[in-house]
């Protein structure tokens, strides 16, 4: 990896990171499809040795065979994606009209980059969290739920607008299907693999290979083995997955600061949502896509879906100069007008004239009539010229 000196050597760290994990995918698919091999080379009367060299020679042929599996089974997910994502979320598109500060703050941001609008969705739920999906640039949708648009500032939601808006732009959510089919693929094949196990057991492998009437042997040994290869690709394919995601959400991260400008909001957003993000129910490859996700913390680090709030925060504090804010309660009450302008111009990085907080009181009957009192005089509102005197 190339050294860190600031947010745009920490982008390029990230990709070549990304690009790397991601070419780990095949490789697992490789390790699975000789585990199968390894399982047919079994029943052969050649040992343990001899199978081997069979199952080698045999993954030629059985490799295509799993690349056209899991090409089917992307094209399923290629079309079906979005709607999957939405039936199980519980997101309801909505319009300007619905949603006029959060269309509004998204389109600006598109409008920055070039980017078409992306579909945009809310989920009714107290848990502040969001996310970006869709395969293409033009088919991309942003989530967020009623928690987070309330307990946000102006400031606060573009950044994490930005944040999802950068992984549109990077193709995050086609790189999270290609991560999940992959890892789909290993973990059906390893379970299957363990119930045919189950079913037709060792012994009958194990009784083969130790028979007399075999003295090359080794067919348990080979099940064993194939066994133990599936076992180790379905972990490693989990935890190669985990890692994508969670170095996706470095880089998006940084992609929100270099977008707005303004990385103190990135960080005080994360620190907003610390502790409220938990959404029960969704599947892991949803939990993967999410701005945050609470329940990663459980077990080990290498299956987490997304780093540390504290590690996401120390990376912008030293990558992008960012200010730790602290300790975040949610914003409870809802801005004032003059509030809610005030933050929205600040999120814009433009000016604002705020409307007087009272008009300015005038005199009051009781008192006495001074020219100081009086308002300023109107020069285009004159009093009519008084009538000549007589005589």
């Amino acid at each position: 990896m190339l050294p860190t000196f600031g947010l745009k050597t920490h982008i390029w760290n990230t990709g070549l990171r990304s690009l790397l994990l991601l070419a780990g995918f095949p490789v697992l698919l490789l390790l699975i499809t000789w585990a199968f091999t390894l399982l047919m080379a079994s029943g052969g009367p050649n040992g343990f040795w001899g199978g081997l060299k069979d199952s080698i020679a045999m993954l030629p042929a059985a490799f295509p065979v799993a690349l056209l599996l899991a090409g089917l089974w992307f094209a399923i997910a290629w079309f079906a994606n979005q709607r999957i994502i939405d039936a199980v979320s519980g997101a309801k598109r909505v319009t300007r009209e619905q949603e006029r500060l959060l269309w509004d703050t998204t389109e600006h941001l598109a409008i920055s980059r070039g980017m078409r609008m992306p579909r945009m969705a809310v989920i009714e739920t107290e848990a502040m969290n969001a996310y970006a999906s869709g395969l293409t640039l033009d088919q991309g949708a942003i989530t967020v739920t009623r928690g987070l648009l309330n307990a946000l500032s102006p400031a606060e939601l573009r950044a994490v607008l930005a944040h999802e808006l950068t992984h549109i732009r990077n193709g995050d959510a086609r790189l999270a299907v290609v991560a999940a089919v992959f890892a789909g693929i290993i973990s059906v094949a390893g379970e299957l693999m363990l119930r045919g196990f189950g079913r037709f057991g060792a012994r009958r492998a194990v009784r083969r290979s130790s028979s007399s009437s075999n003295s090359k042997g080794g067919a348990g040994a080979l099940v064993l083995v194939a066994l133990a290869v599936a076992a180790l690709a379905w972990v490693l394919s989990i935890a190669l997955r985990m890692a994508l995601s969670r170095n996706r959400e470095y880089l998006a991260d940084a992609g929100a600061v270099e977008l707005t400008a303004d990385p103190d909001a990135m960080a005080s957003a994360l620190r907003r949502i610390t502790g409220q993000s938990e959404m029960k129910g969704l599947p892991s490859q949803l939990r993967a896509m999410l701005l945050d996700d609470a329940s990663s913390s459980l077990g080990p680090a290498w299956f987490a879906t997304h780093p540390p709030i504290e590690d996401r925060i120390a990376a912008l504090v030293r990558n992008a100069g960012a200010r730790d804010p602290g300790p975040l309660a949610p914003r409870v009450a809802a801005p004032s007008p003059a509030e809610a302008a005030l933050d929205q111009a600040l999120a814009e990085d433009r000016t604002v004239v705020l409307p007087p907080l009272s008009p300015p009181a005038g005199p009051s009957a009781g008192e006495p009539h001074s020219p100081a009192s009086s308002p300023p005089a109107n020069p285009w509102l004159r009093p009519p010229p008084a009538p000549p005197a007589t005589g």
